[in-house]
């Protein structure tokens, strides 16, 4: 179930016109992840169906701890940078601390589905569930007070922001307004589609050229994306974007070409943020957090708060 992007004055008034009705959750920056135990199994999917059972044993393993043994929860997997989750430190663990799974669903529990359940039947379900869970485990906690409040604490605080979730929902696969988020700055995934050469002393590449998916199916250019890396970063995504160099540009419209520029295969997602979209659909000061593996290149939009 994923949430639609909201601005928090639009849910205001919404939750106004219902009488409330909605639990506030803190927006994790990390990958989701659906966990299913059947036995023995325990299995990690990303939204698109790649395990990550392999990469994170820490948390494979405080599953198979849990006392029920067939299961199916949904979640995020997140690195903590202090009080913050951090995507970017997810992407390189650090041993001191190692990633942690926070739990907010249950879809299934002892050949149950529980999915018709509205959320607090399905959440306290899931605190039973959890009780004295190992560490490596996080039940995500409810938030008390209004959205307007609670953004600005979580922004002050340097979260990505809320989620929003209607009391009354079920769980239903897709997106839906049921769920909503709020940010507090604008983020999103964009497709890579090419990269310019390094100028001065930087290795690698000098800026990733980004772009999404419109109604058509064309890949609309989004702008150049030139900070946010490392040296190991520029090193590894280059060497990824090499085997995947192409002899066209997979832009839909005409990108102006200037010495230097190389066209890649849109196969990579990566996680932006930027300060706004210019009225000509470019990013404004967009900086680099991450590539993202759980993500379908197809299905990266535009995502326009309602």
């Amino acid at each position: 179930m994923l949430a639609e992007l909201v601005k928090v004055t639009e849910h205001g008034r919404m939750a106004e016109r219902e009488g409330g009705g909605w639990q506030y959750e803190r927006k994790l920056d990390g990958l989701r992840c659906l966990a299913v135990r059947n036995g023995l199994r325990v299995e990690l999917w990303s939204r698109n169906r790649l395990s990550y059972t392999a990469r994170f044993p820490g948390v494979v393993a405080a599953l198979a701890d849990l006392p029920a043994d067939r299961f199916t929860l949904d979640g995020e997997l997140v690195a903590f940078d202090g009080g913050r989750t951090s995507f970017a430190r997810l992407q390189r663990p650090d041993a001191s601390k190692p990633p942690v799974y926070g739990v907010f669903d249950l879809l299934h529990l002892l050949g149950r589905d529980t999915r018709h359940l509205v959320l607090p039947e399905r959440q306290a379900l899931l605190r039973q569930l959890l009780d004295g869970a190992p560490p490596a485990l996080w039940p995500v906690p409810p938030l008390g007070g209004g959205p307007a409040d609670l953004l600005r604490k979580a922004c002050s605080d340097g979260w990505e922001g809320l989620v929003a979730k209607r009391l009354d929902s079920p769980y239903r696969p897709g997106r839906s307004r049921d769920w909503q988020k709020l940010k507090c700055s604008a983020s999103q995934e964009l497709v890579i589609g090419g990269w310019t050469e390094p100028t001065g002393s930087r290795h690698g590449f000098g800026a990733l050229l980004v772009g999404y998916y419109d109604e058509t199916g064309g890949l609309r250019y989004a702008g150049k994306v030139g900070t946010g890396f490392d040296e190991k970063t520029l090193r590894e995504i280059h060497d990824t974007l090499t085997g995947l160099a192409t002899g066209g540009s997979p832009f839909a419209e005409r990108v102006a070409e200037r010495r230097g520029v190389h066209w890649a295969r849109p196969e990579l997602v990566a996680e932006v943020s930027f300060t706004e979209w210019t009225t000509d659909g470019r990013l404004r000061h967009p900086a680099f957090h991450g590539l993202r593996d759980d993500k379908d290149p197809r299905t990266v939009v535009r995502e326009t708060p309602a």
